[in-house]
Parts: structure tokens; sequence; C-alpha cells
């Protein structure tokens, strides 16, 4: 029965993202601080190996559980691991070219929470668009239980 009511939260969280008549949302708005622009890209692409990274790939076009999951996550690095420069959040906007390493990289073709060291790393997506909006405190303990296991 929960798989089944997963399935059907995905599904309404695909379609809702991807809905025209949903209320558009700057990604400015949510986080400028964390956004990753060109100059900085090339750096990304080769990452140091020594730290965890916590990637929020997102397009143009954002719904309400989209926003939860990035607010979440960016939270939940900050409040644990805001002095510790071996853990960073970064926000990477699909839709720029200057990303295109990253997003093929990681085979992200939409929406996408991801926690990377070096080679190793683990897609969170789905956990996290199941519980970003009625459940953030799980989401933050997934999210810092998989940071410490690549720490």
């Amino acid at each position: 029965m929960k798989r089944v009511l997963f399935i059907l939260m995905a599904a309404i969280t695909l379609t809702s993202c991807g809905s025209t008549n949903e209320k558009k949302t700057n990604a400015a708005e949510t986080s400028a601080d964390a956004s990753v622009n060109s100059s900085e890209a090339a750096s990304i692409a080769s990452a140091d190996p020594a730290t965890v990274y916590v990637y929020y790939f997102h397009g143009k076009q954002r719904c309400k559980t989209c926003i939860a999951v990035q607010n979440s996550a960016q939270e939940t690095v900050n409040r644990m691991y805001g002095d510790n420069q071996k853990v960073q959040f970064l926000e990477i906007k699909t839709d720029e070219a200057e990303n295109k390493e990253l997003v093929d990289r990681y085979g992200v073709t939409w929406n996408a929470l991801i926690v990377a060291k070096g080679d190793d790393h683990i897609d969170l997506t789905q956990y996290a668009f199941a519980n970003a909006v009625s459940n953030p405190e799980d989401l933050g303990e997934k999210l810092k239980g998989e940071v410490e296991q690549r720490l």
C-alpha cells in the first residue's frame, strides 16, 4: 500500500512541475547565494574529491514541492555543516549550457537532489519529493545520514 501511495505521490509531483497552470517561481527568489554561475561551472565539473557536494538540480519552471526540496536540503546543509568547507550545497540550473557537464554526469533529466563525493554519489530525488512538503525533518535526517557517510 505504501508503494502505491508513493508512486501516486511521485506521479502527482511530476505532473504538477510541468503544469502550465502552476504558479511559476523565479529560482532567484528562493536562493541566489548557492546558485552556480558560468564562472563556477567548470570548477564544479572537476570538483574537489575530498568535498561532499549536495547538488540540487532544477529548470526554470518550479512547483511548490520543487522549492520545498531545495529549501529543506539547503537549510539542512547550512544548519549542520555551515562551518565545514568540506560540505557544500550547490543549486544547479539544468537549462544553462555551462552546467551541461554536471547534468550529464549524473544523468539528470528533471529536478534532482544528489549527494556526491568524488565518484561516490546517491540520488535522493524520489525520497526528497516524497517528504519535502509533508515531512521535511525526515528529509533532513536522510540527507544528514548520506553526507555523514561520505565525510
